[in-house]
């Protein structure tokens, strides 16, 4: 199983303990930027012993299979810009996982996270061995709508409070990928 992915400006690769710090210094430079898009914390402040704990997680998952997280580097410097996981993992007759993912402020709107959304895709369905990925966005987020829709993702419907955003139950787009839409 091919495990890091390579794109023209970013690479993913699976999360491990060394990254912890640049993922604490990441999450916490983007703090604010960050909240509006995702459920409230049990902390408000995170720990880098926080991180490094969830970075165990991290790698637990996926020696069970029940999730694969990648942090984002961008090719040129290798610095940690964000993080794609594909978690809620489900084999058998569904083969089906959720996809999640951040990016840096200061890196928006370049594409980057559109790469980094296709190459996990792209482990999703073939090393991974899964049909299908789903990604659930907020429709006020325009730029993760754009993500989806410009890696082929369809739109299926809106699902009504569906999660706990910042406090907030939010309506989501639900958008979906499987094999048979895939083209690489």
């Amino acid at each position: 199983m091919k495990l890091q992915r390579d794109g023209k400006r970013v690479s993913l690769r699976p999360m491990k303990s060394e990254y912890a710090r640049a993922l604490y210094e990441l999450r916490t430079r983007n703090q604010a930027f960050f909240t509006p898009f995702e459920p409230l914390q049990q902390k408000l402040v995170m720990t880098l012993a926080d991180y490094q704990e969830r970075i165990r997680d991290d790698v637990r998952h996926w020696r069970d299979q029940t999730g694969y997280s990648f942090g984002v580097f961008l090719q040129e410097s290798g610095e940690l810009i964000g993080r794609v996981s594909l978690s809620n993992i489900v084999y058998g007759a569904w083969k089906n996982c959720t996809i999640g993912y951040f990016l840096d402020q200061a890196h928006n709107g370049q594409g980057l996270m559109t790469e980094a959304v296709a190459l996990a895709v792209d482990f999703a369905l073939t090393d991974g061995g899964l049909h299908r990925v789903q990604a659930a966005v907020m429709p006020w987020n325009l730029g993760s709508v754009r993500v989806v829709e410009k890696v082929g993702f369809r739109f299926e419907g809106l699902s009504k409070y569906y999660l706990q955003i910042n406090g907030q139950w939010e309506d989501h787009n639900i958008y979906a990928i499987t094999q048979e839409d895939w083209v690489r």
